[in-house]
């Protein structure tokens, strides 16, 4: 095995949401962990605490014993421990060759799609505590009530299969859950053919049962291009069926059937999009052999994603959430449940998420923020990208501006947001959206946050 105990691993940006939750994964299946990473933080905090050895700042020195090197895709490769590394002959391993190694040791019970796959992991991780099963599991946040981002159980891997930079191509999943497939990652899969095409991949090779969410038009062409049968779950014309479908602030319930299988859901989370997420996870839980009652009090469990329409506090009577959709798709559901739960006056702080993204999906924003009554829209959170146009995130305001008949702004720094919303009284709800830091804006407003 490629990772065996006692096996010396060092991991690049060890801090980030994947790597440390495979350094974790890693040690806890006895492998002798070393991480770096640019910035000290309280993740890295958490890894030395529970043994993985850790560094602040890169050098050459840094795990120079180690047999394998692994690297955060955020990690450029001219990184000095890199260079370091491959000068003395370690395997540098790719996240791709990791996850398939990983997956060749446990069977692979994967969640998939751009977006929503950090809560159906989760989700699906919680399933399997209420049935006092010990899987691996792997994804991009801890999981809450049960445990960190990354554990190395005795059972299958319960992993989130991630699409970007082309992770997942050498994944053969046991069973997997498809959720959505939206226009992402086109740096890479050059246009949404190739990247459906990606997931058609996905699906063919794997193994066992594959559960779909077909109200959505990607994943439903998915589906059909596919050579092989999927289980279809929606609202409509699919094997499984949603009914009952209740939405609140702070919950949701709906029904879930198939011939003689039924199943009551009840969530501590609301939204349309947790629905649909909580659906697919039921669904392909029982079509793998859990039992209704182990599904329905994991879900029961499940209290939320970190960053995934999390209240932080309250500012100046407004409620303040905090949620990392990045994706048009994502907003628009982000924004949709956050109306639904019977906020009145939605104010949105959109931070665009890569360059790349920005400039390929710009259109496709103007529509998102149609449930949002305020719009502002920061700079773009680059991510380590270039930026030879010097894009900003005016064109995702100008877009939005075209589509929206609320106030648009196009606030470029975090201060200049702030202002804004200090002569904005209106809103019972602020929510700040982005994949990067937007989340420092709460830092930032005057008087701070209440409970």
């Amino acid at each position: 095995m490629t990772f065996e105990a006692g096996t010396r691993v060092h991991i690049v940006g060890v801090g980030g949401a994947g790597m440390s939750g495979l350094a974790r994964l890693l040690h806890e299946r006895g492998c002798l962990v070393s991480g770096s990473d640019a910035q000290d933080s309280k993740t890295l905090a958490d890894l030395a605490s529970a043994g993985v050895e850790i560094a602040v700042g890169h050098d050459a020195d840094h795990g120079s014993d180690a047999a394998i090197v692994l690297w955060s895709p955020a990690v450029s490769m001219d990184n000095v421990e890199l260079l370091a590394a491959r000068r003395r002959g370690a395997d540098l391993m790719p996240r791709s060759r990791v996850l398939a190694a990983l997956a060749g040791e446990q069977p692979v019970v994967g969640l998939t799609g751009t977006h929503g796959k950090t809560t159906a992991t989760s989700m699906m991780v919680h399933v399997y505590a209420a049935a006092q099963r010990d899987a691996s599991w792997l994804l991009g946040a801890p999981v809450r009530g049960v445990g960190s981002n990354g554990h190395w159980g005795s059972g299958e891997l319960v992993l989130e299969v991630d699409e970007s930079f082309g992770t997942f191509r050498e994944i053969v999943p046991s069973s997997l859950g498809l959720l959505n497939v939206e226009s992402d990652h086109l740096d890479y899969y050059a246009n949404r053919d190739a990247l459906e095409a990606a997931f058609v991949d996905l699906v063919n090779r794997t193994t066992g049962p594959v559960v779909a969410w077909t109200d959505d038009p990607g994943a439903r062409r998915v589906s059909r291009r596919a050579k092989r049968t999927t289980v279809t779950v929606g609202r409509s014309a699919a094997d499984w069926l949603i009914s009952g479908e209740t939405l609140s602030r702070g919950s949701a319930r709906f029904r879930l059937d198939r011939e003689s299988s039924h199943l009551a859901i009840e969530l501590a989370v609301t939204g349309a999009h947790n629905v649909a997420n909580a659906a697919v996870v039921a669904a392909l839980a029982i079509e793998i052999g859990f039992d209704a009652g182990a599904v329905e009090r994991g879900l029961a469990a499940f209290g939320g994603a970190p960053r995934r329409f999390e209240r932080i506090g309250r500012w100046r009577g407004a409620e303040v959430y905090e949620d990392y959709a990045h994706l048009p798709g994502e907003i628009s559901a982000t924004l949709a449940a956050a109306r639904a739960a019977g906020y009145q006056h939605v104010t949105a702080v959109f931070q665009p998420h890569r360059v790349t993204r920005t400039s390929a999906l710009a259109d496709s924003f103007g529509d998102a923020f149609r449930d949002a009554d305020a719009v502002i829209v920061t700079d773009i959170y680059s991510a380590g990208e270039a930026n030879p146009m010097a894009i900003t995130g005016e064109v995702i305001a100008r877009a939005v501006t075209a589509a929206h008949a609320g106030t648009v702004r196009y606030a470029a720094t975090f201060n200049d947001v702030v202002g804004v919303l200090a002569d904005a009284t209106s809103a019972d709800i602020i929510v700040l959206l982005g994949a990067g830091d937007v989340g420092n804006v709460a830092r930032l407003l005057p008087g701070g946050l209440e409970a």
